[in-house]
């Protein structure tokens, strides 16, 4: 303790050790003291010097201080002492006095930081144990820990994001973290997250998976939102880092919902006055968060996701609002501008709703028109005017109706001489003194061209009037008068961004579009202005403008449909060929993709230009210079035979090509008879299994029946032998029982020949409707057996009534030997007894012998109502013989049919493979002449499963 003391406190008199020694020392107490009170001293000490002695500390202490947050661990103060220290050795605070300059410092001390900081993670075991201290709640172990940890990732991020990403719940305990109670662990959590992010798209998804988005967004709503501190920043920072380049993150926040909570943010008073530097840089982030969402780098899908959920929560309407609001900063409103330009750019509703928008003034004007209004305003920052750009080339982009809006406003039919209109302002811009006005509205009128032919055709009818008493000339002609002015304006130094503007307008005018060539054309003077243009020697400046020269009139080669004659393709060919040269027409034309802002503007579509100078490319025209760059020079290359030839081979190929396509136009019509067939057949297959499982249900009833009926007879005898027996053992008197057992006996037969009598009815119905209904033949299925099934079950029933008829001819004698036994009871009766109760019984079984008689006629004539069914059965057996008959011969035709069929369609396929091999002799014929030959689709191949159902049909005839 006296060592400690005089180390912290001062020295007696004499030799003071040195900042090396001491700091030995401390080390050397720190590894052998016993004590827990010596030790933390001793570390204690080894804070206060690491400041100072940053480099003595952190080589000879490092490994003591690591040691002491494994032994030590039951000890909060050391462990926080231990910390800071390890802290203090990897990033130094303070700012240090030396003579060198404070980049060189910097760099020195981050060498420093980063030289401790691999040595600190050699071990990955360091790693765990600085995360395992992080879960103590102590604040004076947390804190440090967590500063530790950021100062390490600063230092080396990516290794220790490798060893945080195998830690076991590595990211698990850093996110608990952010529910600290305590605002300055939490505060710092976030800091740390943000530096454990960045370029780790692994341990972004696992940060979003740990409920992320929705703490962070709850930290912000404590914290105010876009009126928030530095908090907030920290949050949208973080929000910023998980989000961007991360498509699995960008969609997991759309499908929690998470677009809904930031329209709030975006919610402004009418009173925007001074808006602090703080919120100024909020809102810009949160406007930065929206834009991550849609940026068009993302997958299509994804962004118009995002679009139409943005739309439908209202935080596109939220943002129309600060854009048309007042006060706001410029810096928010050319933000503003372009996310609401990326929110709408490709999606149809959105953007019809952005043309809904009016601003607040009076009279209303459309938002479109008040943009534009400030993109050819010089006196606008010019960041401003770039952001208007881009916000009306994403209206346009893929918005054939709100192109045909804008060129409307241009045609003299919709001209409104009482407001001003879009296409007005464009033209305004078009033609006015400020460059860099002339290049914006260019842009812009292209982009109302761009990919639409009709709105192309429909510009040429614009005229303008360009002083008075002269006639009005076309939109078309007053550019190439402007280009040739410029042209003169440019010996003197000046306008050539505006030249570049007007180049590209024609170019995208004009591309693909013969009608409006021929106008250019017509013009006497144009094509001599681009041969001259291209063909001089001027400095670096107009080479630009001589490769988009060069491109127009490529243009004007390659799309020209021959209708001048003085202007033909081949004569402005053959005026290339002289008065500039191929070659040289060549390499004018690969100026344009050489410039070194070219590349530059084919990055993205937002254009993004450091100065004014610099604007003078178009995302949407550097597509179109790459697909007609090695078009125009095919086509200058080419002669006149050799274009000749292309022309007849094109027309041999498009003659073969209508051939192929009616062979193939045939054979789809009998593909469709084939599938049509197969599906009949196979609704005759299914309806024929339905018959024949109800004609096998049928006969298992009548089986049934029959043997019901067997039993019954076999019972009857076995009564009559039991009656005989009875008679000739009571001679002398018959009992009342035997009369009521042969009473329900006859009862039971009666019932059991009506049951046989409605099944007869019931076979006869489904005959009936079997022969209404009819069956068709199927190939190769047995159709043929269901007539047969229903002749077995026809004979079966005849079989059936013949035994009824026999069976009613045994009750017919039973009746009579009834009545003969009756009698003889009767006469013994008579003469047995004579009192007056025997007559009575007499007289009840005379009763009961004639209801016998009665059932006896009744049966009679059921026999004749089943000879009846026996006739109309039999008639009915003739009808099915005759529709087998029927059915037989339209099987054989549809036999027939198909195999017809199979062989045209061999023939066809032969035909076609002819075809083939003569298309593919043609094309190999223009290649070896040079020429490049467009793939055309193959002759579609039929489905294999379509043969091998044929096949299978095959095998079944």
């Amino acid at each position: 303790m006296n060592f400690i003391r005089g180390v912290i406190g001062g020295q007696p008199a004499g030799a003071q050790p040195s900042g090396v020694e001491t700091i030995q020392k401390l080390c050397d107490r720190v590894a052998s003291s016993t004590l827990l009170e010596d030790r933390r001293d001793a570390v204690r000490a080894l804070k206060s010097l690491s400041k100072k002695y940053r480099m003595e500390v952190g080589t000879q202490a490092m490994e003591h201080l690591i040691r002491i947050l494994q032994t030590d661990r039951s000890d909060s103060e050391i462990l926080g002492y231990a910390l800071d220290t390890l802290y203090n050795i990897i990033c130094n605070d303070e700012d240090e006095e030396q003579d060198e300059s404070e980049e060189d410092t910097q760099r020195k001390q981050d060498d420093i930081g980063s030289q401790f900081t691999e040595r600190f993670i050699q071990e990955p075991e360091n790693v765990t144990l600085l995360l395992s201290l992080l879960e103590e709640f102590d604040f004076h172990v947390r804190w440090p820990g967590v500063k530790l940890l950021t100062a390490l990732l600063k230092c080396q991020c990516t290794q220790l994001q490798g060893v945080i990403l195998v830690s076991p719940m590595g990211v698990s305990r850093l996110m608990d973290l952010l529910a600290d109670s305590r605002e300055v662990i939490r505060n710092d959590g976030l800091l740390l997250l943000q530096q454990l992010t960045k370029g780790n798209a692994a341990i972004q998804k696992i940060v979003a998976f740990e409920n992320a988005f929705e703490r962070l967004l709850d930290i912000m709503a404590e914290e105010g939102s876009s009126d928030g501190g530095i908090v907030v920043e920290d949050c949208l920072l973080l929000l910023l880092t998980l989000l961007k380049n991360n498509s699995s993150n960008q969609n997991f926040f759309k499908e929690g919902s998470y677009i809904q909570r930031m329209k709030p943010w975006f919610e402004v008073g009418d009173d925007n006055s001074g808006w602090s530097a703080q919120k100024v840089t909020n809102l810009h982030l949160m406007l930065q968060l929206v834009r991550v969402l849609v940026s068009p780098v993302n997958s299509p899908g994804a962004t118009a996701s995002c679009q139409k959920t943005m739309f439908q929560c209202g935080l596109l309407q939220q943002l129309c609002t600060i854009l048309m609001a007042t006060g706001v900063p410029a810096d928010i409103l050319t933000e503003t501008i372009n996310t609401v330009s990326e929110v709408i750019r490709g999606s149809q509703v959105n953007q019809d709703y952005f043309a809904s928008v009016n601003a607040p003034s009076n009279p209303p004007r459309p938002a479109i028109v008040v943009l534009l209004m400030s993109m050819v305003n010089e006196r606008q920052p010019f960041v401003l005017r770039c952001a208007v750009l881009y916000c009306f080339q994403c209206f346009l982009y893929k918005n054939q109706k709100g192109q045909s809006e804008i060129v409307a406003t241009l045609l003299p039919s919709t001209i409104d001489a009482n407001s001003i209109s879009a296409g007005q302002l464009l033209c305004g811009g078009l033609f006015s003194a400020d460059s860099l006005s002339n290049w914006c509205a260019a842009v812009a009128l292209g982009h109302a061209l761009q990919d639409n032919l009709t709105q192309k055709e429909q510009l040429l009818r614009v005229q303008l009037a360009t002083s008075l008493g002269k006639p009005p000339v076309s939109l078309l002609q007053q550019c190439t008068n402007i280009l040739s002015q410029g042209d003169k304006l440019s010996r003197r130094g000046s306008r050539v961004q505006a030249r570049v503007g007007l180049l590209m307008l024609l170019c995208t005018w004009m591309s693909n579009c013969p009608i409006a060539v021929t106008h250019f054309l017509h013009n006497q003077d144009n094509v001599p202005f681009l041969t001259a243009q291209i063909s001089e020697n001027l400095g670096e400046d107009e080479r630009l403008v001589q490769g988009l020269c060069a491109l127009l009139l490529g243009i004007c080669i390659y799309y020209n449909d021959n209708s001048l004659e003085n202007y033909t393709r081949e004569k402005l060919k053959q005026l290339v060929e002289k008065r500039i040269g191929k070659e040289n027409f060549v390499e004018k034309l690969g100026f344009i993709t050489k410039h070194e802002l070219y590349s530059r503007a084919a990055q993205k579509p937002q254009p993004t230009f450091s100065t004014p100078e610099h604007m003078l490319f178009d995302h949407e025209f550097t597509r179109l210079v790459k697909e007609l760059e090695g078009i125009i020079t095919k086509a200058v290359h080419k002669s006149s035979e050799e274009e000749k030839k292309e022309e007849e081979v094109k027309k041999s190929l498009e003659q073969h090509d209508s051939i192929v396509t009616q062979y193939k136009e045939l054979i789809r019509e009998q593909d469709v008879q084939l599938n049509e067939l197969k599906d009949q057949v196979a609704l005759l297959t299914a309806h024929q299994e339905q018959m024949q499982t109800t004609i096998t249900q049928q006969l298992s009833q009548i089986q049934q029946h029959k043997d019901q009926y067997n039993i019954l007879k076999l019972k009857l005898g076995k009564d009559g032998v039991v009656s005989g027996q009875a008679e000739e053992a009571h001679e002398n008197g018959l009992q009342l029982e035997e009369f009521t057992l042969l009473r329900d006996e006859l009862e039971e037969l009666r019932r059991q020949h009506a049951q046989l009598q409605t099944q007869v009815t019931e076979k006869d119905t489904l005959i009936t409707s079997l022969k209404t209904e009819g069956l068709r033949p199927v190939e190769g299925s047995g159709i043929a057996s269901g007539p047969t099934e229903l002749l077995k079950e026809v004979e079966a029933l005849r079989e059936q009534v013949q035994n009824q008829e026999v069976e009613i001819a045994n009750l017919h004698s039973d009746r009579q030997e009834l009545q003969r036994r009756a009698d003889t009871v009767q006469v013994s009766s008579a003469v047995s007894v004579g009192e007056a109760g025997s007559v009575s019984q007499v007289a009840e079984l005379e009763s009961r012998l004639s209801a016998q008689t009665a059932e006896t006629h009744r049966l009679q004539e059921e026999l004749r109502g089943l000879s009846e069914v026996k006739a109309a059965l039999e008639k009915e057996l003739a009808s099915a013989t005759s529709t087998v008959a029927i059915l037989q011969a339209e099987k054989s035709r549809l036999q027939q049919d198909v195999s017809e069929s199979k062989k045209e369609q061999d023939d066809l396929l032969m035909l076609l493979a002819d075809q083939d091999q003569k298309i593919l002799t043609l094309k190999h014929k223009l290649k070896d002449l040079g020429e490049m030959v467009e793939d055309e689709d193959d002759l579609d191949a039929r489905d294999p499963s379509e043969e091998d159902e044929e096949e299978e049909e095959d095998d079944d005839e």
